[in-house]
């Protein structure tokens, strides 16, 4: 009898392993996880899991069993041929869908055929395939966006003429921007470490009434990864190192991700270290000298030196590296059956970063800083996210969302042969709460009707500390006096508030044509206040402004036939004042900005239409999209009096004051083309170009941030373990009655000087030529290398202060287990 149950009891065991089929890339012989398998009712679904594997024991032999997945053809097949072909099925790979999917736009799931704004998507596979050093890097990969670099640990998008503090930026639905996001270049895009994203999305110009003020030239929104709840446990690691030779880069980074039926985390840590720059040897704009750095400091915190050091190598950028670390923690919790808990922990912090441009600054008697870095640029997270799915008629999907937020940013400098070193430390501690709903109005979800509220509160502090060194020989050994220094901010202390409240409509007027309407009310309230007079002195003490706006939207997308679309938008978007508008005081190339409490607010009216083409079954896409953006009271950087006077005694200078003023109105316009196509399976294409121009009414001149014509031409091939891929990347010139040479923002002063003409020649065109290889080990370890910039070109992107990477190879190892 024991030997007859045990007989069963095997029997059965092999019945039920005969129930596990396994799915398969049909070129590279690796498996396929998340492929998802169904029947015709759709009312039994199975995944497979790393292995490829999923159990087919719920269907009967008879089903037809659908296996889909979004990066393989569709496959239909009757559940007793797979058992009859050893339970083993394989899929073909497939281009990628040209018409993809949202998430930023309603802040739920949305097609590009129901968006009229112009939008990208930079997914984690774009992310594996470019292998950014940081987040500058990847977003200057976006079609659309060029990025300033004062220095390499930053990088200041711009977004149709716009950047810093007219630009958002998001993180898991967290307006990362704060009181003190500054006109001219913004650093803080980088400490979101590419390497944790799930994907970025970016939403063009002032057409979402979703994130509200800042949003003028458009929306930045990170997605970092995120846990899975699954019914079986899992363990998931992934880990990637990459050594990039032209500043030798060395990244690591390693994931891992818990899976449980009741639970789900991931942890992830990323450590870079970037050492000094090599920039391009081969000069085709024709200036052998623009850009080499011929003397630099050798100072450090304890190291003293009065003199520069010569470079023994004009093409390494010195004093560029620095060390930058990033933390993700996410752990999910399902409450109940249609509400879960998302805890989100994000820490980024960095060693010092020297600012190149001001070490490598000039004065009178050659280089005029010894000592010219930022402290190390600190970002805590911590956000709690309530997630719900009531499917109720009111709401059937909301997030509330809980955050605080620790940003620490400070600046040290000091000038040769001085023992006088000046430090500001700036703090900002943000709470936010928003909550965002949204419920269908009919069955079908052709309408549908979203609504939020959002508050934010910025609490600045800022401090200041002067110390006059004691040295013996080259060694800093203390501090023999301290002494007062000018604080950034107001010194009492200053907060910012925003309270904001929207609706937003999304409806199908008919099968051919999308309306989208929304409104959205704003009010700020600032408060700051100033105790020491001895640097200036101001006719006020505090300052109290208040404002309020309505900002609106109105979409419409009609769809002739299939393979047209065309899109209208009409937009306002709405800036007001922030802290660092009205309350800085700071030194730049001979002038020194000082506080503004008259500001108001700066609007912008925009108007865009968008044209999209899809040919032969949809493989090809052509997109032209062109606007026009009024600024009306906008903000502008020009010379300043106070008490009649248009000169201030700044640190024992006599020296012109600045500030920011309301003007009249200026305008931007611009357009943006892009092609996508599936020529096969296995060989994609894209290209894109982008014109921007950009002038005030007022004035009659150019408005800053404006970049020259640029663009890129790329090819992807994918074919069994092989993935490869070829990218020609170009850029304009920007002639000098092109830039603005009032607001300092441009930096022409980083562009070739002509001696002859006694004047700058503007910024040189210049072409790239990148390419990748990769090669799949086996399904979990990936073997990349790279070579960008092939013919290792000198050039400076707009208005950077440093010289672009020179020609650089990269190693990628990459594993997920």
């Amino acid at each position: 009898m024991k030997n007859q149950v045990s007989f069963l009891l095997f029997f059965m065991g092999q019945l039920l392993v005969a129930q596990h089929c396994f799915v398969f890339d049909k070129d590279s012989g690796f498996p396929i996880q998340n492929v998802s398998i169904f029947n015709e009712m759709n009312d039994k679904v199975v995944l497979t899991d790393k292995n490829g594997r999923a159990d087919l024991s719920s269907f009967s032999e008879m089903d037809i069993l659908f296996f889909t997945h979004i990066s393989y053809v569709e496959l239909e097949v009757l559940k007793k041929h797979v058992v009859n072909t050893d339970l083993k099925v394989f899929m073909q790979f497939k281009a990628e869908s040209l018409d993809e999917v949202f998430l930023s736009v309603t802040k739920k799931s949305e097609s590009r055929s129901r968006i009229a704004e112009q939008v990208a998507v930079f997914s984690i596979k774009d992310i594996q395939r470019f292998s950014p050093q940081n987040s500058a890097d990847m977003l200057s990969d976006i079609p659309g966006i060029r990025v300033q670099r004062t220095q390499f640990g930053g990088g200041s998008p711009v977004l149709r003429g716009m950047e810093s503090n007219r630009v958002l930026l998001v993180v898991d639905g967290v307006r990362m921007n704060n009181a003190v996001y500054r006109k001219g270049h913004l650093q803080n895009s980088i400490t979101v470490s590419p390497n944790i994203l799930e994907r970025t999305e970016v939403i063009f110009g002032p057409s979402s009434v979703i994130y509200g003020s800042d949003a003028l030239g458009g929306v930045i929104h990170y997605y970092t990864r995120k846990p899975h709840i699954s019914e079986i446990h899992r363990a998931n690691v992934d880990f990637m190192t990459r050594y990039s030779s032209v500043n030798d880069e060395f990244t690591s980074y390693g994931g891992v991700e818990l899976q449980f039926p009741k639970f789900a985390s991931f942890t992830a840590i990323t450590y870079s270290n970037f050492g000094d720059l090599r920039m391009g040897k081969n000069r085709r704009h024709g200036f052998d000298d623009w850009g080499k750095q011929f003397y630099y400091s050798d100072n450090t915190d304890r190291y003293y030196n009065p003199y520069p050091i010569e470079n023994d190598n004009t093409s390494i950028q010195r004093n560029i590296g620095y060390e930058q670390l990033d933390i993700l923690q996410k752990v999910i919790l399902p409450v109940s059956k249609n509400t879960d808990i998302l805890f989100n922990l994000q820490y980024s912090t960095s060693s010092d970063i020297p600012r190149y441009d001001k070490l490598n600054e000039y004065g009178d008697d050659g280089l005029k800083y010894a000592e010219w870095h930022y402290g190390p640029q600190n970002r805590f997270l911590l956000s709690t996210q309530l997630l719900l799915n009531p499917n109720k008629s009111y709401m059937k999907t909301g997030a509330i969302t809980l955050a605080y937020q620790d940003i620490e940013e400070s600046n040290v400098e000091r000038r040769f042969s001085n023992l006088d070193r000046s430090s500001e430390l700036d703090n900002i501690d943000v709470f936010s709460i928003n909550a965002d709903f949204s419920t269908p109005l009919n069955n079908e979800s052709k309408r549908v009707f979203s609504y939020g509220a959002e508050m934010a509160y910025n609490d600045v502090t800022s401090t200041s500390l002067g110390e006059t060194l004691e040295v013996e020989g080259n060694k800093i050994t203390g501090v023999s006096a301290y002494y007062n220094t000018p604080t950034r901010y107001p010194d009492g202390g200053s907060n910012y508030t925003s309270l904001a409240a929207y609706v937003d409509f999304r409806q199908d007027l008919s099968p051919q044509s999308t309306l989208n309407t929304g409104v959205r009310l704003t009010h700020t309230d600032l408060n700051a206040k100033w105790i020491d007079s001895t640097f200036f002195d101001l006719p006020y003490d505090k300052v109290h402004l208040r404002n309020t706006a309505v900002t609106l939207t109105a979409g419409y997308v009609f769809k002739p036939t299939q393979d047209w679309q065309i899109n209208t938008v009409f937009s306002s978007g709405f800036r007001s004042p922030n802290i660092d508008d009205i309350g800085k005081v700071r030194e730049k190339r001979g002038k020194v900005s000082v506080p503004n409490t008259n500001l108001r607010p700066e609007y912008a009216y925009n108007f865009e239409l968008g044209i999209n083409k899809y040919f032969f079954s949809r493989n090809y896409y052509v997109s032209l999209t062109g606007y026009y953006t009024l600024l009306d009271d906008y903000i502008y950087r020009a010379p300043h009096e106070i008490n009649g006077s248009n000169t201030i005694i700044y640190e024992g200078e006599e020296l012109e004051m600045t500030a920011n003023v309301n003007m009249d109105k200026a305008y931007v316009i611009g357009s943006t083309l892009l092609f996508r196509g599936n020529f096969t399976n296995t060989l994609t294409g894209n290209a894109s170009l982008t014109l921007t121009k950009g002038k005030a009414y007022d004035t009659g001149e150019p408005m800053s941030s404006i970049p020259p014509i640029f663009g890129n031409v790329g090819l992807d091939y994918n074919k069994n373990r092989w993935d490869s891929g070829l990218y020609f990347r170009f850029n304009g010139r920007k002639k000098l009655e092109d830039f603005n040479l009032d607001e300092g923002i441009d930096n022409v002063e980083e562009t070739p000087f002509i001696v002859e003409t006694q004047s700058y020649y503007g910024t040189p065109s210049w072409m790239t030529l990148d390419y990748y290889l990769r090669y799949r080990i086996t399904n979990q370890i990936h073997l990349q290398a790279g070579v960008d910039n092939i013919f290792d070109e000198h050039y400076k992107e707009f208005a950077s202060g440093i010289s672009a990477p020179g020609r650089n190879y990269a190693l990628t190892l990459s594993a997920s287990f």
